[in-house]
Formats: C-alpha cells, sequence, structure tokens
C-alpha cells in the first residue's frame, strides 16, 4: 500500500537521492522547512518504509568490476522462494528482479572480467537446480542518468 506523501516528503526524498549523506540542515534548508519538521518527516519516512536504507553508488570499474551483464533467467515454476534463497549468497548480482514475459528474473551482474562472467554463468547459476535456462547480454555503456 502506497504511503502518502506530500510535496515536502517527495522534496526530501529527491534531495537524498542525489546525495543520501546530505545533513538535517541542508535538507531543511534545501526544502524551505525547519530542522525539526525535517528530522521527524525523514523518521517517519523511514518508519514507513518509504526510505529504506542509505548507500553508497559505485563505479564499478574503479571497484575492479569493470564487466556489466544481464543475464535473464527462466526457473522452474513455484521454485521462486527457492532461488531467491541461492541468490542472497551470489556476491555477483548486484540486482535482481523477477519479471513478467518471456524469462522469470532478470538479474545484474558486475564481475572482474569475460572468465569471471563464464565461470558465473556456467559452473555457478546453471548449477543452480530450478535453473530451467539462461541468456546473458552484456552491458557495453551505463551513463549516469
Amino acid at each position: 500500500m502506497a504511503v502518502r506523501l506530500d510535496d515536502t516528503d517527495r522534496r526530501i526524498i529527491a534531495l537524498l537521492r542525489d546525495d543520501g549523506r546530505m545533513s538535517i540542515r541542508a535538507v531543511a534548508e534545501q526544502a524551505h522547512i525547519s530542522r525539526a519538521n525535517a528530522y521527524s518527516r525523514l523518521e517517519r519516512l523511514r518508519d514507513e518504509g518509504v526510505i529504506r536504507g542509505f548507500t553508497a553508488v559505485i563505479d564499478p570499474e574503479k571497484y575492479g568490476t569493470a564487466l556489466s551483464a544481464y543475464v535473464s533467467v527462466r526457473i522452474e515454476q513455484h521454485s521462486w522462494e527457492r532461488f531467491r534463497g541461492y541468490l542472497r549468497d551470489i556476491p555477483e548480482v548486484d540486482h535482481a528482479a523477477l519479471v513478467s514475459g518471456d524469462v522469470d528474473l532478470l538479474l545484474l551482474v558486475r564481475v572482474t572480467d569475460a572468465a569471471a562472467l563464464r565461470t558465473f554463468v556456467l559452473e555457478r547459476l546453471q548449477r543452480i537446480p530450478e535453473v530451467k535456462s539462461t541468456q546473458t547480454m552484456f552491458i557495453l555503456d551505463e551513463p549516469p542518468l
């Protein structure tokens, strides 16, 4: 169920999406509200689950995972819960989404090189019993938005 958000809540969220390390004082100034109001709104947004956490945005190449790919996965029917359990233990998977269409999942995978991607797909992913098939699409560029 969606949480009711006003324009100020949305402004706070936009500010924090741009800079998750922004101080409450800076949020309050840029949202044109008091620090107390900014603090209480931020706490409410966290308590209601609108803001689930804060994270660092990493440059994959500088981090050492210069090769990125989307891997589409078809799994056995009714095996999503078991497969999701496997995903928690796979550090190469940066993002996973259960999707509609011809495939069941779309994984964003980040690895060091082509050999590491080959090992990931052939020796780790395809050996999971629930996996029926995979298809790999190399990411050629990820322009910042």
